[in-house]
């Protein structure tokens, strides 16, 4: 196989340098590393320590674990539109390990998979369940790599559906020191952070994450949702409208963009972005929106399927309703059932600008103290 390197200037466009290298294909994997390492010594890049090692770090050598792991990470954009498109994610990365149990990347994938099958489809005693699996499976890619940044990010994740906020921002801050250039990790961080109450810190890092990964969907959705908890809605259009540009049918994008402009005061596109969401968005932001059109039967409607669908489960998405239609008490018990369920979406509590009218609530203002919220 013959690869051919080349470094452009992207501000000017001009030609700096190039390489070609002849090589066998027969262990591809081997070459990657091959290739990675002349190219770095030919630029005469410094890099830390061991450069093989920190190039293969957390990987495998097996190309069959390899392909299932890309395969998986691809279709787990962050825009699987059913319970079983996130199944058939977890099977991926279950199948890289089976053929290499060794291999951390893929067991921090299937971490980071299984806490969102836990905070979003599973029901009952399975979402603890799920997430202790994810518990473990982040854990087990630490202990197989220790400085690999992804496992740090696993377990940021499992950490906040824990609601275990200071830790979780201790394993984000080890995952950005770890790889203060990696998108995917950098977007993570962003939600957190705006969560936290750092927006400043989280926009900057969304920020980021699209500059280093522009046709990604999903960097400029994070950058999106961290602007809507930001509350800079008319910002918020534009990035989700450029996550639209790339993903259009994501229902997941849809969603979100119609909670900017319902946001915004913009009904009417609110209303056509999200009833081309995703199923609970759809319900969820359709409920915000016909309440504020007047067409209260059918905001009571939407909000009667989700409740049929998903029980207890949404209490937190329930309560966030109830207080944008004004009904306080009720706001205020569903948020009550979602703290003896620990419900994972009460990290929503500190900036979703949902509960602003709550804040002053002395009930409200028991639950946060009692989330723990780090400074």
């Amino acid at each position: 196989v013959r690869i051919t390197t080349q470094l452009v200037n992207g501000v000017t466009g001009f030609h700096l340098w190039s390489q070609t290298y002849d090589r066998d294909l027969g262990d591809v994997l081997k070459l990657q590393t091959e290739i990675a390492n002349a190219v770095a010594n030919a630029l005469k890049v410094t890099l830390l320590g061991n450069a093989t090692a920190k190039i293969e770090l957390g990987g495998t050598r097996n190309p069959e674990a390899f392909d299932a792991y890309l395969r998986a990470t691809r279709a787990y954009s962050g825009y699987y539109e059913s319970e079983r498109e996130l199944q058939a994610v977890i099977e991926g990365y279950s199948e890289s390990i089976r053929l290499d149990p060794n291999y951390a990347l893929a067991y921090a994938g299937r971490s980071i998979a299984l806490a969102s099958f836990a905070r979003n489809w599973a029901k009952g005693s399975a979402v603890r369940d799920d997430g202790n699996k994810a518990q473990a499976d982040a854990r087990q890619a630490i202990a197989l790599a220790a400085d690999l940044a992804e496992g740090h990010l696993a377990l940021a994740e499992f950490l906040t559906d824990s609601l275990e906020f200071t830790g979780a921002s201790q394993e984000y801050e080890r995952a950005l020191a770890l790889a203060p250039g990696n998108a995917r990790v950098l977007g993570y961080y962003s939600l957190f952070a705006v969560q936290m109450g750092h927006a400043a810190a989280g926009l900057s890092a969304a920020r980021r994450a699209v500059a280093l990964d522009p046709l990604n969907p999903e960097a400029h959705s994070k950058l999106g949702t961290a602007l809507a908890f930001a509350h800079r809605y008319g910002e918020a259009i534009v990035a989700f409208t450029d996550a639209k540009a790339l993903a259009p049918n994501s229902g997941f994008v849809n969603g979100w963009l119609g909670y900017a402009y319902h946001d915004n005061g913009n009904l009417q596109s609110a209303r056509a972005a999200c009833e081309s969401a995703d199923e609970d968005n759809k319900e969820i932001c359709l409920a915000l929106v016909y309440k504020k059109l007047g067409r209260h039967a059918d905001a009571e409607s939407m909000l009667a399927k989700l409740r049929g669908r998903r029980g207890d489960d949404d209490a937190v998405f329930y309560a966030m309703i109830y207080a944008q239609w004004g009904d306080t008490a009720r706001a205020l018990d569903w948020l009550d059932t979602a703290m003896r369920h620990h419900n994972a979406y009460l990290v929503y509590v500190k900036a979703n600008h949902s509960f602003d009218s709550l804040r002053k609530e002395p009930r409200f203002q028991a639950i946060e103290r009692a989330l723990r919220f780090p400074d």
